[in-house]
């Protein structure tokens, strides 16, 4: 009986140690759900790892504007006209998340991804415009806490994060850089006649373009805190292999990395599947479909496989945890140059089908191979998750939107530490998911005036008469709002939405 008596008070002891963690975590962080079983268990995973390898290398695959549904493992692949073995084996060696979150647009997802704050607090809430000023600057990134920790930084491929000095990769933790600093179609909107022939063909507008001072147009390299080097222009045929190049630098870092005696973050961005797509040297008529986004689609799947080669050559798969995702829900005002989601909406909008994206973890070893889950995940948590993983200590100065969800990963079947997912549209909170629940203050669809789906041009921000509520279980297509049925969940969705908006009050007040 003492023995019974003595473990209960232990597992009381344990459970208030929690709670009390929990709470002084919420004065700068978000709050998590703590399942300790699993949090033991996955601590003693990591642990025996580091004690027996060191920290773990960590890749991280950013593709732009990829559909949730273009992947085969999440209902894609050949079945839409473009295979992609690849990815899905990524899938099967690992844990495919079905409910990863991005933000609407790619510029405030990776701001989001590398700082694990929300576009309202790092303060880039749209892709920057050709020659625009400004970027990330004043934020602590993950490659700057990681580089604390003794790792190597690396990030190859698109940027969009500003492309004056401050504001590049070199100037933000990276120790090496090599990639384009804009969209890809910055680089051939105005170049090409066939897609924007008031552009191309005004001497006027090109020459405005080329002289402008602070649009980059060339593929760049860095190291940290020195100036670029430009390499070669980016015209249209040079958009079209860029990605080709870029992988070949990447792999060439895994290749080095080995021969080193420290871990290494690599940070990989693609320039497809953005519009405009161009196929690479050898990619043409390589998908089923035969068109230029599904050729993109086999190109980056081919270039995963080159990252998975290139760790297995090496000798550093099982150190190593590779991250697969995108930066939002495909493109739909470019269509057929665009991707495939199940889900309403599009990029640009808070609908599943802007924010809903792949997400696929590979550590082998330890990760458990096969595993599908629905629990939440927002690319913020990569940023607290990895630098858990790398052993690095959060900054308190400012509120961190990310969440720690190593044990999640980690632990056979566990469990998401996320109550909760947040989106904006801009600087306006605008829906929430919570477990099956989706509820939306505001909606911007994705549609124009005579209601074809999918076009921006046009759509307003509008908000909701009250809350629109929907069961993303019974209708993922968010068509049929159901207050009256979800209304017993508004009290639970408006005291998280209290607390998250509570959150920038304190945020204002600790900086005064």
């Amino acid at each position: 009986m003492s023995c019974w008596f003595d473990r209960v008070v232990r597992d009381v002891i344990a459970l208030v140690l929690l709670t009390v963690g929990a709470a002084s975590a919420a004065d700068h962080m978000e709050p998590r759900l703590f399942h300790p079983g699993q949090d033991e268990a996955a601590q003693e995973k990591l642990t025996s790892f580091v004690e027996a390898n060191g920290r773990p290398n960590i890749v991280i695959l950013l593709v732009d504007d990829l559909g949730y549904g273009d992947p085969g493992v999440y209902g894609g692949g050949e079945a839409v006209g473009a295979a992609t073995p690849n990815i899905d084996r990524l899938a099967h060696e690992g844990l495919r998340l079905t409910s990863a979150y991005s933000q609407p647009t790619c510029t405030p997802t990776r701001a989001t991804l590398l700082t694990g704050r929300l576009p309202v607090r790092h303060g880039l809430l749209r892709p920057p415009q050709i020659g625009e000023t400004g970027g990330l600057m004043g934020e602590t990134t993950l490659a700057e806490l990681l580089s604390k920790t003794g790792y190597h930084t690396a990030a190859v491929g698109k940027w969009h994060l500003g492309e004056g000095p401050n504001y590049q990769p070199q100037r933000n933790g990276f120790d090496e850089y090599y990639g384009f600093l804009g969209s890809v179609k910055n680089y051939t909107e105005w170049r090409d006649e066939r897609i924007n022939p008031a552009f191309a063909n005004d001497p006027e507008v090109v020459r405005n373009i080329e002289n402008d001072p602070n649009f980059i147009r060339s593929l760049i390299r860095a190291k940290r805190d020195q100036p670029h080097e430009e390499l070669y222009e980016l015209d249209i045929p040079a958009v079209a292999n860029v990605d080709v190049d870029c992988m070949r630098y990447s792999v060439d870092f895994i290749e080095r990395m080995a021969k080193e005696d420290k871990p290494w973050f690599l940070y990989h961005s693609f320039g497809k599947v953005h519009y405009d797509n161009y196929a690479a040297d050898g990619f043409r008529g390589s998908s089923s479909a035969k068109t230029p986004y599904k050729d993109a689609v086999v190109e980056v799947d081919t270039l995963v496989g080159r990252v998975l080669d290139a760790l297995e050559k090496s000798g550093q798969t099982g150190e190593t945890l590779v991250f697969f995702t995108s930066d939002n829900g495909p493109e739909e005002d470019t269509w057929p140059d665009a991707g495939h989601t199940p889900f309403r909406g599009a990029k640009s909008t808070t609908w599943e089908g802007g924010v809903r994206v792949p997400g696929i973890a590979t550590w082998p070893g330890v990760i458990q191979p096969g595993r599908v889950s629905d629990g939440l995940f927002d690319l913020a948590d990569l940023f607290t998750t990895c630098a858990a993983l790398g052993g690095a200590v959060i900054p308190d100065q400012r509120y961190i939107d990310g969440i720690d969800q190593t044990s999640f990963l980690l632990s056979d079947d566990g469990l998401s530490n996320r109550e909760a997912v947040y989106y904006y549209m801009g600087n306006t909170f605008s829906a929430m998911r919570v477990g099956p629940f989706k509820f939306h203050r505001y909606i911007a669809e994705a549609s124009s005036r005579d209601g074809i789906p999918g076009f921006l041009n046009g759509a307003t921000l509008q908000k909701t008469f009250g809350v629109y509520a929907f069961n993303l279980y019974l209708d993922p297509k968010e068509r049929r709002p159901n207050g009256i049925r979800t209304a017993i969940q508004l009290k639970r969705f408006v005291s998280l939405e209290t607390r998250h908006l509570k959150t920038f009050k304190e945020e204002i007040s600790s900086a005064e």
